[in-house]
């Protein structure tokens, strides 16, 4: 079993620039896992770049929020509860039009160097109102 208590886990800003981080749960380079699981974290106003995924299936599940995810250019309103799967091929893209945070229980499965990409990017401290979301509050 692995275990990792909400205070223990790692985030992580892709770039710089980047509008929303990701909070590592489970993933092929720290626990040898096939697929990667983080917590999405979107700044309000936030979005990811519009991506593939040659591969990989990608779920999204929304813990705490609201926002729009967009796939192939429709657009679908998201809120807490909802969640979406994105097969391989498809562009998309989630933005978070605010006014407060959106948290996404995201999966890549298979992880196609997913958690690489996060775990080389800028380490990010998690607030209060992160671990209580990650918590489950």
């Amino acid at each position: 079993m692995i275990f990792r208590p909400a205070g223990k886990v790692q985030a992580f800003r892709i770039s710089p620039q980047d509008t929303n981080y990701f909070a590592c749960l489970f993933d092929p380079i720290a626990e040898g896992a096939g697929f990667t699981m983080v917590v999405e974290i979107f700044a309000p106003g936030g979005a990811t770049p519009p991506n593939t995924h040659t591969r990989a299936q990608e779920v999204f599940y929304v813990l705490h929020g609201q926002g729009v995810a967009v796939a192939d250019g429709v657009e679908q309103p998201i809120r807490q509860g909802d969640c979406l799967m994105l097969k391989p091929g498809t562009e998309h893209l989630v933005r978070n039009p605010g006014p407060g945070k959106l948290y996404c229980l995201t999966m890549m499965v298979p992880d196609e160097d997913f958690a690489g990409l996060i775990r080389a990017g800028t380490p990010v401290e998690l607030d209060a109102e992160d671990l209580a979301v990650l918590r489950g509050g």
